[in-house]
């Protein structure tokens, strides 16, 4: 990686399915440290643009690299240095949070401690509790831990506080301001607007599979005059945004 490669930088993603277009013009550059919030309606090309950058889905067309890898032909590489926390988990529902945990520790030469990796997420009294038997917001935690274990440098958290109450949510905030502090990139996919403009340097909203805006929360609202960043959001996408809990 050169001195000035950004975190991650997406140029032209395009993706259909059966004709369909998901995302039509993705691009996007996260600088090293940075932190994005990825704002859109549902169904605006979202979660399909960030596992294009993930390398879980092959674009149609377009590049992508992360820290310069790109992340389908270097796959082995940038899964040292890139974790994600997807919408939905689909792990084991038998294993104990503790087992799942030291599962994941196995695939990094210098994971994090368990200890510490649980206090992060706030499920340190859940350690012994099977999967299957976790709340859903204690899952998204849990996806969230895993997603960290490898000490990556590049963190892609996709609706990373939905079903959680207020007080977990702020907690959950909490956990990114850590990384943050220890410079990592995040690339955070929400629909809570409270939470983009307390966390992110920057924002790029999505619409229709393109991007409609990039830049900060405040420029957003300023370019429409002042307007709450709700108002802006639904002036550019004539749609209110979902419900973030």
């Amino acid at each position: 990686m050169r001195r000035d490669e950004p975190a991650v930088l997406a140029e032209g993603l395009a993706k259909s399915y059966g004709g369909t277009a998901a995302v039509v013009d993705f691009s996007l550059r996260v600088e090293v440290g940075e932190t994005v919030g990825v704002l859109g309606t549902n169904g605006a090309g979202k979660t399909t643009s960030v596992e294009m950058v993930a390398g879980l889905r092959a674009p149609d067309r377009g590049t992508v690299r992360v820290l310069g890898l790109e992340p389908r032909t270097d796959r082995a590489r940038v899964r040292q240095v890139l974790g994600v926390q997807l919408q939905e988990s689909h792990l084991h529902g038998s294993l104990r949070v503790s087992e799942l945990v030291d599962l994941y520790r196995t695939f990094y030469p210098d994971p994090r401690p368990a200890d510490e990796l649980l206090d992060l997420v706030q499920l340190t009294e859940q350690r012994r509790t099977r999967f299957e038997r976790l709340s859903g917001g204690q899952q998204q935690r849990l996806s969230v831990a895993l997603a960290l274990v490898g000490r990556p440098r590049v963190v892609i958290l996709d609706e990373l506080t939905t079903g959680l109450d207020p007080k977990a949510r702020r907690r959950m905030w909490g956990t990114v301001q850590t990384l943050q502090a220890e410079g990592v990139s995040v690339l955070l996919v929400s629909h809570a607007m409270e939470e983009v403009e307390q966390l992110c340097h920057r924002i790029v909203l999505v619409d229709a599979g393109r991007v409609a805006y990039l830049g900060t929360a405040a420029g957003l609202r300023e370019r429409f005059g002042g307007t709450s960043l709700e108002e802006a959001f639904v002036r550019v996408t004539g749609t209110e945004p979902e419900e973030a809990g």
